[in-house]
């Protein structure tokens, strides 16, 4: 494999009156380099020949140059390769300044409130098991389906040329028939557009309709990451309530007295962390708080494929006749996270503005990789996926709830939501639940307390731990680490 060229600054009798000779400057500017950090112990130098070519010299001037660093002991020469010495002899450590430390820019940098979301769980250590994310079985994705329909994409060029920021049209129109046909919204192919995950729908929502100050009503507890991102976009933001029927619509008519509100930020399916959903009568008020008011209503359904009992609740958007609604989704829970495929339902002029602030962003998603996607839709894949996982999903999360009763059975209790990928538990007062989970994730489980979704951090006795990541053997050994960390310094009675 050809090499990289390597650029080397030299002199021309142009820019000093008496420029050093050439191989010298070659010499100085590796020894520069290295003293600097951009080569590094081990690294490999180009060969004589591409250097020299590279220079525009002739190749006994570079290998006049390496002769000398290779002598001062910067590098050595070993079967036709050059590299960086990986032990610097004592003169040319010498010679080294000290590492720079980044004292950060010398211009001025202060970051938006809220900027910076809250750092997620990590799988990093090997055996640990993640109970936090409610994310999809990755192990479990029909990779071989996707990535023969990416190389169908692929070979259409242009879907890798500069496109459309709303999105792939077939994508769009395929996800205007999952929207209408299945969770009842009567959209069409130019009332969808495509986003960056659903965190990336919402940002872009966040970026064109709100403006510094604007009041944003979101749910306590709830979704810190989507906090961040409205904070970003300069929201003041309004906690409401949630109990066992969803976001407490009292609370937001309360909100609207004490000033004017832009948005409020919902998950009515299966609220986040909860789980519960918004009943019927909070349902139909909230529209009629939106039309009085005049405030848009951000729709977050992230997990809607995944109802396992009861009647499919239908979003906010499909029954919202005076365009109040603007419905986010993902397709991150029926795939993967890591395909970054959101997208954003509404108006088209909501869309035409979305579209602005997208092209003088990044301009535009994947195109080739949503072409890939619609070809799955198109062809029912992903809906079979869907139907298979939904079934997986729900054995897991039977088999987590007999491992919590059988292990668990005297510290925690829930209510087995009707969806979702995860479950929201109730911890007994007289747990600690911080230290629980912190003596947890020393044994090798983690996941997330209640305060983590507090609005103002405060300590709740609850834990929130998903079950779709891991297989009913995995859900298990987790339960059984959670009763051992029970208790300080040894395992739990309970287990």
């Amino acid at each position: 494999m050809r090499p990289w060229s390597f650029p080397v600054a030299l002199q021309t009798p142009t820019e000093a009156e008496r420029p050093a000779p050439l191989f010298q400057q070659i010499t100085q500017a590796i020894r520069g380099d290295i003293r600097r950090g951009r080569l590094r112990p081990g690294d490999a130098l180009p060969g004589s020949r591409t250097l020299a070519q590279t220079l525009g010299v002739h190749r006994n001037t570079v290998l006049a140059a390496y002769r000398d660093l290779e002598a001062e002991g910067w590098i050595r020469s070993h079967q036709r390769t050059t590299r960086v010495a990986p032990d610097l002899p004592e003169a040319a450590r010498a010679a080294l300044p000290k590492a720079r430390q980044d004292t950060g820019p010398a211009y001025a940098l202060e970051p938006r409130a809220g900027a910076s979301a809250a750092p997620g769980l990590r799988l990093d250590p090997p055996g640990r098991l993640d109970f936090g994310g409610g994310l999809p079985d990755l192990r479990l994705l029909p990779t071989d389906l996707l990535a023969r329909a990416y190389r169908r994409a692929l070979e259409t060029p242009s879907l890798l040329g500069y496109g459309d920021p709303r999105g792939e049209p077939r994508l769009r129109a395929a996800l205007a028939r999952l929207l209408s046909g299945l969770r009842g919204l009567a959209v069409g192919a130019d009332q969808v557009m495509i986003a960056g995950g659903s965190q990336g729908a919402l940002d872009l929502v966040a970026r064109t309709l709100l403006r510094p100050g604007d009041r944003v009503a979101v749910e306590d507890p709830g979704y810190p990451a989507a906090w961040a991102t409205l904070r970003a976009a300069g929201a003041d933001l309004v906690p409401l309530p949630v109990d066992g029927a969803g976001a407490q619509v009292d609370a937001l008519a309360a909100a609207l007295h004490q000033g004017p509100l832009r948005a409020v930020y919902l998950t009515p399916h299966h609220q986040f962390p909860t789980t519960v959903t918004m009943s019927a009568a909070r349902r139909l008020r909230l529209l009629d708080l939106a039309r009085q008011h005049r405030f848009a209503i951000l729709e977050d359904d992230y997990d809607n494929e995944f109802h396992y009992e009861g009647r499919p609740v239908l979003p906010l958007a499909g029954d919202d006749p005076h365009g109040s609604v603007i419905y986010l989704g993902t397709l991150s829970k029926i795939l993967a996270p890591g395909l970054r495929i959101g997208f954003v339902a509404g108006p088209r002029s909501l869309l035409d503005a979305l579209a602005a602030c997208r092209s003088a962003a990044d301009g535009q998603g994947d195109h080739a990789l949503q072409r890939a996607v619609a070809d799955l839709l198109d062809a029912g894949l992903v809906q079979r996926h869907a139907r298979k996982m939904r079934r997986v999903y729900l054995a897991r999360r039977e088999a987590l709830a007999a491992a919590l009763t059988r292990h668990l059975g005297g510290a925690v209790s829930f209510d087995p939501p009707a969806g979702g990928m995860s479950l929201w538990l109730r911890v007994d007062p007289a747990v600690d639940v911080e230290a629980w989970a912190e003596r947890s994730l020393r044994a090798g489980v983690a996941l997330y307390t209640g305060r983590r979704f507090d609005f103002r951090r405060r300590p709740l006795p609850n834990l929130r731990v998903g079950f779709s990541s891991l297989d009913e053997r995995e859900l298990d050994q987790a339960v059984r680490r959670l009763a051992g960390a029970l208790v300080p310094g040894g395992r739990s009675p309970l287990s």
